[in-house]
């Protein structure tokens, strides 16, 4: 059991920092790059609609780390496809006017709302896929990736001290305009707090689990929404959160910069 929940974690873990950094190094290059690196993340796209399909009705452990992996493959597309330009928003340029309000809200959407529509999408198709299914980690995994990140814009746009404008890559330089900047905002501890608390559940109901198919989901399932809970503790706490992707930004930039 220990062995089972240890891999788990450890592989959770790894799958977040390795895709978080690779998909800032992708992002990172010169955008003449971008059409090849989408043409390759669509082919692991592929992949992962396969698995996810595949995996819906496997009970294994096995079964659980493709479901996993083929959700976080699909939200890496949808990150990719946002990072790089590809679905945004309409709105193209920084936001110039008072912050708060309706017409800040309006125009923040207006910049991302491609995106967000291609993602509820996607959220649809997992769900179509695995709600029926006797393995729905998947969906599962896709849910927390897809409700936390709301809940990061949401607190990005109301104001937090760490908005991460570092990376945002030079062709989205100007979202940074829909970000306030403040020590916290009346939103984030009620994000912390039902994160947390949906976190105690899942801990509550893996220790409850028995068999290694569902340890390994549950435990792949709490260490994600560990690491997003983390992610929204960067916000506001004095930590210089570039230096866990070090290797991927600051190479990326060496590269571009030294194109001719």
């Amino acid at each position: 059991m220990n062995a089972t929940i240890g891999w788990a974690a450890g592989y959770a873990m790894l799958v977040w920092w390795f895709t978080t950094g690779i998909i800032l190094f992708l992002d990172g290059l010169s955008p003449s790059t971008f059409r090849r690196s989408m043409t390759g993340a669509t082919i692991l796209l592929g992949g992962a609609l396969y698995g996810l399909r595949q995996s819906a009705g496997d009970t294994s452990s096995a079964g659980a780390y493709t479901a996993f992996s083929a959700a976080i493959m699909l939200w890496g597309w949808l990150e990719m496809s946002f990072l790089m330009g590809f679905i945004t928003g309409p709105r193209k340029r920084a936001y110039r006017g008072v912050r708060g309000g309706w017409r800040h809200f309006r125009q923040a959407t207006g910049a991302i709302i491609y995106n967000e529509l291609a993602t509820l999408s996607a959220a649809g198709l997992v769900f179509v896929a695995t709600w029926h299914a006797a393995n729905r980690f998947a969906l599962w995994t896709f849910l927390v990736l897809w409700i936390m990140r709301v809940s990061a814009k949401l607190n990005l746009f109301l104001g937090v001290a760490n908005t991460g404008g570092q990376f945002l890559p030079p062709h989205l330089a100007y979202l940074e305009s829909f970000f306030n900047k403040r020590r916290m905002n009346m939103l984030f501890p009620v994000s912390i707090l039902a994160s947390t608390v949906a976190l105690v559940v899942l801990v509550q109901k893996l220790w409850a689990v028995d068999g290694a198919f569902q340890l390994t989901g549950y435990t792949l399932t709490c260490t994600l929404l560990a690491l997003a809970i983390l992610e929204h503790w960067f916000m506001v706490l004095p930590i210089p959160t570039e230096k866990l992707f070090d290797w991927g930004t600051r190479y990326a930039a060496h590269r571009r910069a030294s194109r001719p």
